[in-house]
Formats: C-alpha cells, sequence, structure tokens
C-alpha cells in the first residue's frame, strides 16, 4: 500500500517542504554557482527513471568543461573545481532534485538515477532497480555510497526494491543525515566521483 500510493504524497509533501524552506539555500547557490562557474550553474542530463522512462536530472554544476586539443572534455578529476568538489563533499549538488521529486521523476528514497548509457548493461536482477523511482538517496548511499563496488550497489538497490517501506524509508533519512555531516563515501577509492560501468561478468554475479 505504501509503495504504490502512499510513498508518492510522502515524496510531494517532504520535497515541497524542503524547497520552501531552502528556498534561501537555493538561490544563494544557484548565484555563486553562476559565479564560480562562469555561467548556467546547473547541470541537466537525461537519466532513466521508474520502468526506463527517461527523464532530465537537474543538480549544480561541480565540473567545467574545459576540454582537451581535440574537443574533447577532460577527466573528471580535472574538470572539477574546489567550489564543485565542496558541493560534493557537501552533497549540496543534489539539492536541485527536489524540483524532480515534485515533479514525479524521482523519489526521496530509491535506487539513485545513473547513465543512460548503463541501460544495455545491466543484466536481469540489476534492471530491477527501475522497478521504482530513482531517489535522492537511497539503501547503496547509507551502506558505502562510491566506495561500493557496482555489483554491491546493485544488489542494495534490488533488495530496496524488493523491500519498500514507510519505516525503511525513515531509517534511510536518518542514515543519510549522518552519511552527509561525516562526508563519507564521497569518491570510490580510484576516482574523485565513480568508474564507469562496464557490465557484470558472470563470474561477478
Amino acid at each position: 500500500m505504501y509503495a504504490n500510493c502512499f510513498k508518492r504524497i510522502f515524496d510531494f509533501v517532504l520535497s515541497l517542504g524542503a524547497i520552501i524552506v531552502l528556498s534561501p539555500v537555493l538561490l544563494l547557490l544557484a548565484v555563486v554557482g553562476a559565479v564560480a562557474m562562469g555561467g548556467n550553474p546547473l547541470f541537466t542530463q537525461e537519466r532513466p527513471g521508474k520502468n526506463e522512462k527517461i527523464f532530465k536530472l537537474v543538480k549544480f554544476r561541480t565540473m567545467n568543461n574545459k576540454k582537451d586539443k581535440n574537443g574533447k572534455l577532460l577527466p573528471d578529476e580535472k574538470r572539477l573545481t574546489s567550489y564543485g568538489k565542496w558541493l560534493r563533499s557537501t552533497s549540496l549538488d543534489e539539492l536541485p532534485e527536489l524540483f524532480n521529486i515534485l515533479k514525479g521523476d524521482m523519489a526521496i528514497i530509491g535506487p539513485r538515477p545513473l547513465l543512460v548509457k548503463y541501460l544495455p548493461r545491466y543484466n536481469e536482477e540489476q534492471h530491477k532497480r527501475h522497478n521504482v523511482r530513482p531517489g535522492l538517496t537511497g539503501l547503496a548511499q547509507v551502506n558505502g555510497r562510491n566506495a561500493l563496488t557496482w555489483e554491491d550497489k546493485f544488489k542494495y538497490d534490488v533488495k530496496y526494491v524488493e523491500n519498500v517501506s514507510l519505516i525503511g524509508d525513515i531509517k534511510i533519512i536518518f542514515d543519510t543525515v549522518g552519511i552527509v555531516f561525516h562526508r563519507s563515501g564521497i569518491s570510490s577509492g580510484t576516482s574523485v566521483t565513480m568508474e564507469e560501468f562496464m557490465g557484470t561478468s558472470e563470474k561477478a554475479d
């Protein structure tokens, strides 16, 4: 009952309240971001949502658009600015996703929305992560975040999908506050963000 009906009401009310309360912070970050990034402070990108329906995710920009001599974007670690590092460490770059939640593209809690190009790389079990709306935070985020392997992330995502509950969502919200406060799991062991997911081998299943 909660997953099919009340969860959407829960998400709408919480996201609307958060947007109202945090509106001064959102405005300030938009202004500072415009100056720090030399233009549009927002980053938008197509991501797959529930049932793999594509939507446009919006975040605060943390990387510039510098390219090499061939016109190809530089690696993430070279484009991530000092301001961007601070935004990521505090998770403030995620705040504009509240509007995605209000619209209904996302939920407060759920598997994180990843890149569209990953869709054909998932195995049958991993595709289940798209049976619910993607979330601002989720079970994988409170159990290691980017310090987890892709396979472990997806296991937590599927576990969440198969056990959605109000109590579980509330627990994840409180756990997320602790994760953000301690700024843990922001980067993987070898990257400032997360290595590209190339698919899961049969041996890793």
